[in-house]
């Protein structure tokens, strides 16, 4: 890696921007293969690269004129963190954006197996990883799971199983795609960032596009390369892929499988070519027909390496779910709780009333981006949770717009409107029947109002259990 890293960097103007926990990786390396004319930290705050630099001299520019055209075009590489929007195309520049994802793609691309999709990909990515893992393949997991690439770059042995989670921003300018592939699913997400649904499809579809022949792509069969995506316009169905596509479908609830897809997920049922398996319902930490697809897809990649039935089952029930991603918190007042706090659109609440049974109260809302949240709405009007709390500028959104589209629903009694997370759970203690459920599913993202997720995830653990939680969510 530290020899692919030189020949990029050999003799020219260095810039890394953006230095969080990937840029702060990426200035360790880059240091470390050497061979530059200039070295230097571009970020809108205040840091300090001097513990990475290890010595060598390297520029700082910090402040709102980080992203400065005139500052990029002064070097001749700019290693870019994801998610950091350039003001222009990056056509337009001078200087070449490279990133840590293509660069340990193009150097390990045959041991990848990358995943992705709009939802779903830090399950399947950890899952993939601890089965493989547990039947005794050399495995190593990294991406957008919370792992720079540039930290283990260096640990790669030959033949060893790279399984890459990887998120659209990562994808957005890569023009090189891992020997095996995974595209989950896409849905109206980031649109903060990317504008358009068409242009998030397009970054989302570099998982495959720059694949050859003999390569691999597991996909899911309502966005299949071809296929014209919804909300995207007919250019998503202009990328192609070279490599074998294998197809996966979830069957609709109550129906047999058919012959849709590869593989073939209806309830717990899961089909692959000639293969079959019975995902257990009980003793594994992963349930939910979204989840029972993931795991169908995985035992597909799995079948690629040889993995058995029997093992792949074994390490199925040793398997304990992500944090925050519907995740059971405990029982408290006789209510059961449950963190989804990952949920950021309005398909994965759906997804989250489906799979848990006894629903009592929903807790949705938080920052507006603008996301199309009438599924949702339509969804809730035929459901049969008993509360739904509405919170923040989401929330917000959401009761207007069922006031105006669905009368019934706002006059049954069964809305309620908070303004913060801490009001919504009073309001479901204050609220909830014995045996029910409260599920945290916000269908919205955090920022602004949590610095991420994980924190909006914890603060709802830690504000029902407080210390006493800690146990019951591992």
């Amino acid at each position: 890696m530290l020899k692919k890293i030189r020949q990029t960097i050999e003799g020219k103007k260095v810039l890394i921007l953006g230095f969080g926990r990937e840029g702060r990786s990426s200035l360790r390396l880059v240091c470390k293969a050497g061979g530059w004319e200039t070295l230097a930290v571009s970020d809108l705050r205040e840091v300090d690269p001097s513990r990475e630099a290890g010595g060598n001299k390297v520029e700082l520019f910090t402040g709102e004129h980080y992203l400065d055209r005139e500052l990029l075009d002064s070097f001749d590489i700019v290693f870019k963190t994801p998610g950091i929007v350039l003001p222009e195309e990056p056509k337009v520049y001078r200087c070449r954006f490279v990133s840590q994802t293509e660069l340990f793609i193009e150097r390990f691309r045959d041991q990848i197996v990358g995943i992705t999709g709009t939802k779903g990909k830090s399950t399947t990515s950890s899952l993939l990883y601890h089965i493989l893992k547990e039947t005794g393949e050399d495995t190593v997991l990294a991406g957008n799971i919370g792992i720079p690439v540039f930290d283990i770059a260096e640990d790669i042995m030959p033949g060893e199983v790279i399984v890459l989670e990887l998120s659209c921003h990562q994808l957005e300018h890569i023009q090189v795609s891992p020997r095996i592939a995974v595209l989950l699913n896409l849905y109206e997400e980031h649109l903060d960032h990317y504008g358009t649904m068409a242009k998030y499809v397009r970054a989302k579809q570099n998982i495959y596009a720059w694949q050859r022949e003999g390569d691999i792509l597991f996909c899911n069969v309502d966005v299949l390369p071809g296929k014209e995506i919804e909300g995207a316009g007919k250019e998503s169905a202009c990328v192609p892929c070279r490599g074998e596509i294998i197809s996966a479908v979830m069957v609709p609830e109550g129906e047999k499988a058919r012959g849709a897809g590869d593989i073939e997920v209806a309830g717990n049922a899961v089909r692959y070519r000639g293969s079959g398996l019975r995902i257990p319902e009980e003793g594994i930490s992963l349930f939910g027909r979204h989840n029972y697809f993931d795991i169908g897809v995985v035992y597909g990649i799995c079948k690629e390496f040889s993995v058995t039935d029997e093992k792949f089952l074994k390490a199925l029930r040793t398997f304990q779910t992500l944090p925050h991603r519907l995740q059971y918190l405990g029982v408290k007042e006789g209510l059961r709780f449950y963190d989804d706090s990952i949920s950021t659109i309005g398909e994965t609440t759906i997804q989250a009333l489906e799979s848990v049974k006894n629903v009592d109260s929903i807790l949705i809302g938080g920052m507006d981006r603008g996301v199309d949240y009438s599924q949702l709405e339509e969804y809730l009007t035929g459901s049969s949770v008993r509360h739904i709390i509405l919170m923040e500028a989401t929330g917000k959104r959401i009761y207007r717009e069922i006031k105006e589209k669905y009368p019934t629903l706002f006059a049954s009694g069964r809305l309620a409107l908070t303004e913060h997370l801490e009001e919504a759970v009073d309001l479901a203690r204050e609220l909830g029947e014995e045996g029910g459920a409260c599920v945290l599913s916000p269908a919205a993202a955090s920022y602004g109002i949590f610095k991420n997720f994980e924190e909006r995830g914890e603060y709802f653990r830690q504000y029902i259990f407080g210390q006493e939680g800690r146990q019951a969510a591992r």
